[in-house]
């Protein structure tokens, strides 16, 4: 039984859109891949900047926590 669960979760061939519509897929992806790159291009330079201070803050609060 244990064989067989590994087997299972190991398995390479697993189709993760396996039962998804083919052309939802394409267009999910295609509407992520461009979000980030739109919401940049209406930022100004100064949102740019708080967002990337916000996050280098963030970053360095990770760090820290750590043993």
């Amino acid at each position: 039984m244990a064989a067989a669960i590994l087997d299972e979760a190991t398995d390479e061939d697993h189709d993760p859109y396996e039962g998804k519509n083919p052309a939802a897929v394409e267009l999910g992806r295609l509407g992520g891949q461009k979000g980030g790159r739109a919401r940049a291009a209406k930022l100004t330079p100064k949102q740019r900047s708080e967002i990337a201070k916000k996050a280098a803050a963030a970053r360095w609060a990770a760090v820290s926590e750590e043993p």
